[in-house]
């Protein structure tokens, strides 16, 4: 604040002796001039004349004598400025004085701002409000783990972040001390068993399997558990098996749950079930409805959307329903001409086509 005051204060100073001289009069100029200086020799004579101190005739002399001078320098003197002009720079001086502090403010206002603290040379550098990388972050977690490696909570947090980052060896080991400092649970078993999963490229090893059926013993409905045992059923050729523990899984999922899309897609891909994946209000208006009637509430609708589809193909999630629910319904040649007719439908718009292509690739026909 101190700072500021001097800055203050120093311009307010630099200003005045700018301005300053805009606001005199020129009469200290005129009784330093040639004029005023005769004027005053002629009055010293008519003084010096009055008290005798000398003769007229020399008083005479000197008179001509000082007017000559002052004619010849009254001659070559400016005319004096109009007061009018004193008038204006005064004016000018004052609404500079005023004005200029004014616009400093109207410019800095938009550009800087006053609670803005400082900021120390480091933080300069890498640059106004940049956080920590997660690389430093995980890195001091780490050193802190080597000096206290019982630290149950420190496992846990760092092994799911290692995983992101792709460091799944470091996360498997990370998974496994957060068992032993933390205890066991469902969850943690299925975190591990993930993670091998993914060190192996998304094969479900048997090393991964053991962990799930771990994580499943603990806890029947863990959802990671059952959905990656249903994948290594599908990887081990038996899709019947992956079919029925989806199958269970949405059952007993909530309609908010944010994996029951995979699940349903994965459902779609081994051919399990006989609806498609439509609406849960739907679903749920079939399941009093005999066999034969269920079926054919499905049909219709799964018609009525391949008909508006045709009308409006620019719906890339209603393609993607269409081609999940003849998969589901063992329809795989339908589904293919779905996605070629989709494909079709989206070819002039990029982002769509992309969009529809992964949906594709998810359900198993990205060729």
């Amino acid at each position: 604040m101190t700072l500021w005051f001097v800055f203050a204060l120093m311009t307010v100073a630099a200003i005045f002796a700018v301005l300053w001289p805009l606001g005199r009069s020129s009469g200290a100029q005129d009784q330093g001039s040639e004029v005023a200086v005769y004027k005053d020799q002629l009055a010293e004579v008519e003084r010096d004349l009055a008290a005798g101190l000398i003769p007229a005739p020399e008083a005479e002399a000197a008179r001509v004598e000082i007017s000559r001078r002052l004619l010849a320098a009254a001659a070559g003197e400016p005319a004096m400025a109009p007061r009018s002009n004193l008038k204006w720079r005064r004016a000018a001086a004052v609404l500079a004085f005023a004005g200029l502090p004014l616009v400093a403010v109207a410019v800095y206002m938009p550009l800087g701002s006053p609670k803005l603290q400082d900021f120390p040379l480091a933080q300069r550098e890498r640059g106004s409000g940049m956080a920590q990388s997660l690389e430093n972050l995980v890195v001091q977690v780490e050193q802190h783990l080597e000096k206290n490696p019982t630290d149950g909570r420190g496992w846990n947090v760092l092994a799911p972040v290692l995983e992101r980052l792709g460091r799944f060896d470091d996360a498997v080991r990370a998974y496994r001390n957060s068992l032993t400092y933390n205890g066991e649970s469902a969850e943690r078993r299925s975190d591990l068993g993930e993670a091998i999963s993914a060190g192996a490229g998304g094969v479900v090893t048997a090393e991964a399997k053991a962990e799930f059926e771990r994580a499943h013993a603990l806890s029947a409905d863990d959802p990671k558990a059952n959905y990656f045992l249903g994948l290594a059923a599908e990887q081990d050729g038996r899709k019947d098996d992956a079919a029925n523990i989806w199958r269970a899984l949405l059952a007993k999922a909530p309609a908010d749950a944010p994996w029951r899309a995979l699940v349903q897609s994965s459902l779609a891909r081994v051919g399990g079930g006989t609806m498609p994946a439509l609406s849960d209000e739907t679903i749920a208006a079939s399941k009093d409805m005999a066999e034969g009637d269920r079926n054919a509430m499905v049909r219709g609708m799964v018609d009525r959307l391949a008909t508006r589809l045709k009308q409006n193909g620019d719906d890339v999630e209603g393609w993607l329903r269409l081609v999940r629910a003849y998969l589901v319904m063992g329809e795989r040649d339908k589904a293919m001409g779905a996605s070629a007719d989709a494909r079709q439908a989206v070819a002039s718009d990029a982002e769509r086509l992309r969009q529809l292509n992964d949906g594709l690739r998810t359900l198993g026909l990205g060729g």
